[in-house]
C-alpha cells in the first residue's frame, strides 16, 4: 500500500510540474495611453502641407482631393491644441486616397512622428477610413515605435475646422492605445 501511495504522489508531482511548465511566463504589464492631438491639413496657401499627386484632372490641369481616385501626400503639423499657435509636437506624414465613388471618403495611411513632448522619438501608425462628412470617424492604430512599441488601439477623428473652398482643415485625433 505504501508503495502505491508513493508512486501515486510521484505521478501527481510530475503532473503538477508538467502543467506548471506549460503556463506562459507573465509578461510586462500592459499600459493604456490616451492622447489628443490636432493635425493641420492645408492643401492651399503659403503654409500648404499636402499636395495631390495623382487622379482625374480638373481644369486647369490639377487634381482635387475631393474627387474619387485622387491621391495626396501629406506632411502635416501635429500640435497640442487646435490653433496654429499651439505647440508643435510632431508631423503626420503619409497619404490619403479618395476611395469613395461620390468623393466623400478618404482612405488614410500615415505616421504620426513625435518630435517634441513626452513622446518625442516615437511614432504611431494610423490606417483607416475617413468619411469626412461624418462628425466622428473611427480609425485603427496598427503599429508604433519607441514609447508605443507593440501598440494596438483605435482613435476617434473629429473635424475641428474645415474650409472646403480652400481645402484647409484642422482634425482632432483622440487616440487610445494599449502597449508595453
Amino acid at each position: 500500500m505504501a508503495g502505491s501511495t508513493n508512486f501515486f504522489l510521484f505521478l501527481l508531482t510530475l503532473s503538477v510540474l508538467y502543467l506548471a511548465s506549460t503556463f506562459p511566463e507573465p509578461g510586462p504589464p500592459i499600459k493604456t495611453t490616451n492622447l489628443v492631438v490636432y493635425v493641420h491639413d492645408h492643401f492651399t496657401g503659403p503654409d500648404a502641407t499636402a499636395i495631390t499627386v495623382a487622379g482625374r484632372q480638373t481644369a486647369p490641369a490639377s487634381f482635387n482631393i475631393l474627387r474619387f481616385g485622387t491621391i495626396a501626400v501629406v506632411d502635416d503639423p501635429v500640435t497640442e491644441g487646435p490653433t496654429t499657435e499651439s505647440k508643435e509636437i510632431g508631423r503626420a506624414q503619409g497619404a490619403y486616397i479618395n476611395s469613395q465613388f461620390d468623393g466623400k471618403g478618404l482612405y488614410l495611411v500615415f505616421s504620426v512622428i513625435f518630435t517634441g513632448g513626452e513622446f518625442a522619438g516615437s511614432t504611431l501608425e494610423i490606417q483607416g477610413s475617413d468619411i469626412f462628412a461624418m462628425k466622428e470617424r473611427e480609425f485603427g492604430i496598427v503599429s508604433g515605435t519607441g514609447f508605443f512599441r507593440f501598440v494596438k488601439g483605435y482613435g476617434i477623428m473629429e473635424t475641428a475646422f474645415m474650409d472646403v473652398a480652400n481645402l484647409r482643415a484642422i482634425i482632432k485625433l483622440n487616440v487610445t492605445v494599449k502597449h508595453y
